[in-house]
């Protein structure tokens, strides 16, 4: 079983517009609705490569009514502890015609400490048996800015590995506590570290404490100091498509690939397919299963190094 953790759940809204002009009406001419933050969409492309997965972290509120009913409709197990605040709503505005997405995202309820403690609690349990767990997203308030470093060291102390993606101080305080992997992106990673040179960034990072360090470069693909070495996983050729959710699909490439013990090769592999195939697809967040099979044997994955 592979656990991801969301914090701050969210009921994602997707508004497709012909043109998105500033200051003027729009007629909407689609919408999606979906249970949504960073970990949950990570649980909904593990289900989908088969992997049993469950979900934890918070959901309140009529909000969180709405998100639980529609994950009740996915593979995904649902482990959420609830909150008495509702559960935050992100809206996506695509642009039908230049294929540009505007985000406007709610800060989420505010997380009482009588919350945070039924949460740890239901956390811990959860390791038990579980192959992986990823640790994903923004902090709802209320939540303390350590709290993914306590998350990382009760994985750890159950020898359960661990991917954190989160940014910011969480990620800097988190990542001292020594997780297997993080997957920054580029501006996280510069954040971090105060450079924008991908490769002394990842080094960098890695030196922080992280056993692992995968950082995205965007359409060209991903950067791995790992144990093994330095490698780079590239597509065969750009895409063009909406990247919402190619992080997240990328995380479930990666901790597909620790579920299944393969070799960081093909973890890559995995990571960077499903990362194009959801920019790919017709809908924001979902990976296209067709696309994602015929790129998967076309990455180009190369080792660089060996790290000292």
């Amino acid at each position: 079983m592979i656990l991801t953790v969301t914090l701050n759940t969210a009921v994602d809204l997707t508004y497709r517009v012909p043109a998105l002009t500033p200051h003027a009406s729009h007629r909407v001419t689609q919408v999606i609705e979906r249970p949504g933050g960073k970990g949950l969409n990570v649980a909904r492309v593990l289900a989908a490569l088969g992997h049993e997965t469950v979900a934890t972290g918070f959901a309140g509120g009529a909000t969180g009514a709405v998100l639980r009913e529609q994950l009740a409709a996915t593979p995904v197990r649902d482990e959420l502890v609830g909150t008495a605040g509702p559960t935050r709503r992100t809206v996506a505005i695509v642009d039908a015609t230049t294929g540009d997405t505007t985000q406007l995202n709610e800060p989420g309820p505010t997380v009482t400490a009588a919350e945070w403690t039924a949460f740890r609690t239901r956390f811990t349990t959860l390791l038990d048996g579980a192959q992986a767990v990823a640790l994903c997203g923004s902090l709802p308030p209320g939540i303390h800015v350590g709290a993914y470093a306590e998350l990382v060291r009760l994985a750890r102390a159950a020898a359960v590995p661990v991917l954190l993606d989160t940014s910011g101080e969480p990620l800097r305080r988190g990542i001292a506590a020594r997780p297997d992997l993080v997957k920054p992106n580029a501006d996280e990673l510069a954040q971090l570290t105060g450079s924008r040179d991908p490769l002394r960034a990842t080094r960098d990072a890695r030196g922080r404490g992280a056993r692992t360090v995968v950082s995205s470069l965007g359409p060209e693909g991903l950067l791995a100091a790992t144990p093994e070495g330095l490698w780079r996983a590239a597509p065969p050729a750009a895409v063009k498509g909406n990247p919402t959710g190619a992080g997240d699909s990328a995380v479930a490439g990666l901790l597909s690939g620790l579920a299944d013990d393969a070799p960081w090769p093909d973890r890559l592999a995995r990571a960077v397919a499903l990362s194009a195939a959801t920019v790919l697809s017709p809908v924001a967040g979902e990976f296209d299963p067709a696309a994602y099979e015929e790129l998967l044997p076309r990455v180009r994955t190369t080792k660089l190094n060996d790290l000292a």
